[in-house]
């Protein structure tokens, strides 16, 4: 059975009035990575068309569930919704991660590390955590929103995968902007 956490789902009103931005408290020992105009101005970044449908993004609040399952973000209907991270911007994890798990999140510049007995921990800095929900979790979820054409799990993600690195990664300057600039010196040789 997927996971579902407990959460306020908002049914599709079809107004066409834009989208309005719903935040609940994180929750004891937990915090929001972006704010309501962090968002704003994110989604302002894409064409209008992309928003049409879109009519609630909500900062949802930590649950019991959602502590033992990684989750930054998701999409039920006409929302998108995005989860808190530990206040500490370090997150803990049983087992190791998957390659794409791994991979997506060193992309935005989270550091894993490997603990004694299995056990892995993803830390992140400020600017890292704030690239990822920007330009990953939250375009992704959008790319979600999106698909009217794919109808399996695997469809879907990969879809919303496809979105995410084109409208977010790349579009906002992907490795190359991310990457420490090294100074270039050139050097002519007399003949």
């Amino acid at each position: 059975m997927p996971f579902s956490p407990p959460e306020d789902w908002h049914e599709p009103t079809e107004a066409g009035n834009g989208y309005r931005v719903v935040v609940q408290s994180p929750g004891a020992g937990y915090r929001h990575v972006l704010s309501a105009k962090d968002v704003r101005e994110r989604l302002a970044d894409l064409p209008e068309f992309f928003l049409r449908d879109l009519e609630v993004v909500q900062f949802s609040r930590m649950t019991r569930k959602k502590q033992s399952l990684p989750c930054y973000g998701m999409q039920w209907g006409p929302a998108l919704y995005l989860y808190p991270i530990d206040e500490s911007l370090v997150e803990h994890f049983g087992r190791a991660p998957t390659p794409d798990i791994y991979n997506e999140s060193r992309m935005y510049g989270g550091r894993w590390h490997e603990l004694e007995g299995g056990a892995w921990s993803l830390t992140w800095s400020e600017s890292a955590i704030r690239d990822f929900y920007l330009n990953n979790i939250l375009i992704h979820e959008l790319g979600h929103l999106l698909d009217e054409r794919n109808t399996s799990y695997v469809d879907r993600e990969r879809y919303a995968e496809w979105f995410a690195t084109e409208f977010g990664y790349r579009r906002t300057g992907g490795a190359d902007a991310r990457r420490p600039k090294r100074k270039v010196r050139r050097r002519h040789h007399a003949l």
